[in-house]
């Protein structure tokens, strides 16, 4: 298919991003305005302007309703806290389905604050993460589960976004693991897409995308070495993608490994978020077309635009339409 005939079909399709959804908070400040506090003589941080925007999931699901996603949802667990009503807004404004979030009492929002210097326009400063180190709950975790298969049918896709670092995990737990297995059981027809920081061989039966490192590591714990397509095996007989940046993205199924290359750009201008991009644009595709070295490729596309925008950019029709036309 053509990538104008696959943009097409976005319209037509329904997502849903379950996972750890956050917040991205874009601090402006001001260096001239850094002048030590009377109490206590640390020099303050003046932050002069600020945007909102979703982050982790959140990315994800921001990506989907730019390319054209005809609707977008977002299942996951926050605080009932500022955070999360900034959280909730910015979600709104996008056009994003926040109604399945479950705000949980006594958490908080997973939030990166980031600072930037309104002289360079570099963040410049450590990041103020706001991270949950408790799990939240077994309520919450069966309420999730809940949402998940009484949801799952409105659906023709699933995003899963496993980025908390934490030994505890965030929002995908092995329930929702157990969860998801289930429905690529039920629904094989649909298209269960897995991102996971620190846990991609733990899922099953199911499209897994790490990137290299994180492919790697799942290899080390689970072989002692490197094997992806043990680990491809391990997961079960759908596609395990494994992006590599600049390098493209290797392809493994049961007819072993196709390298799909990368869209060459210059300089990248911030490369956050392009994991998420990616993501977005490959797993409708592969939605549309069934065909997993098609759906890297046009993941390539939509991350090689992302790339070259500060912050976690997005990538519009009209912008992967001319990227298309400008490969070799």
């Amino acid at each position: 298919m053509t990538d104008t005939a696959i943009l097409a079909r976005f319209p037509g399709l329904s997502a849903l991003v379950i996972g750890d959804i956050c917040l991205d908070r874009w601090c402006v400040y001001d260096p001239d305005l850094a002048e030590p506090s009377r109490e206590t003589g640390i020099p303050r941080i003046a932050v002069t302007s600020l945007d909102v925007t979703p982050g982790a999931g959140g990315t994800v699901a921001n990506n989907l309703a730019a390319l054209g996603c005809g609707h977008v949802g977002v299942l996951g667990a926050v605080g009932d806290d500022g955070f999360g009503y900034e959280l909730r807004a910015a979600l709104s404004a996008r056009g994003i389905d926040a109604s399945l979030l479950l705000a949980v009492p006594g958490a908080q929002t997973f939030t990166y604050t980031k600072l930037l210097n309104s002289k360079t326009g570099e963040e410049d400063k450590p990041r103020v993460d706001y991270v949950n180190i408790r799990s939240f709950g077994e309520d919450a975790q069966r309420e999730i589960v809940r949402r998940l298969k009484e949801a799952a049918g409105r659906f023709d896709l699933f995003l899963v976004s496993d980025q908390a670092e934490t030994d505890t995990g965030g929002v995908v737990t092995p329930a929702v693991r157990e969860a998801l297995a289930e429905l690529a059981s039920l629904w094989p027809s649909k298209v269960i897409w897995v991102d996971s920081r620190l846990r991609p061989e733990l899922f099953r039966s199911v499209v897994v995308k790490p990137n290299e490192r994180e492919a790697r590591e799942a290899c080390e714990r689970l072989f002692g070495r490197l094997d992806i397509g043990g680990l491809r095996r391990a997961i079960g007989t759908r596609p395990l993608i494994v992006t590599g940046g600049s390098e493209g993205a290797a392809v493994w199924n049961e007819g072993g490994c196709t390298i799909v290359p990368a869209r060459r750009v210059g300089k990248p201008v911030d490369i956050c978020g392009a994991g998420d991009s990616f993501s977005a644009g490959a797993a409708l595709t592969l939605a549309v077309t069934g065909d997993a070295v098609a759906a890297a490729r046009f993941g390539n596309l939509v991350a090689s635009i992302t790339i070259m925008k500060k912050g976690t950019g997005i990538a519009s029709p009209d912008e992967v339409l001319a990227a298309g036309r400008a490969l070799p």
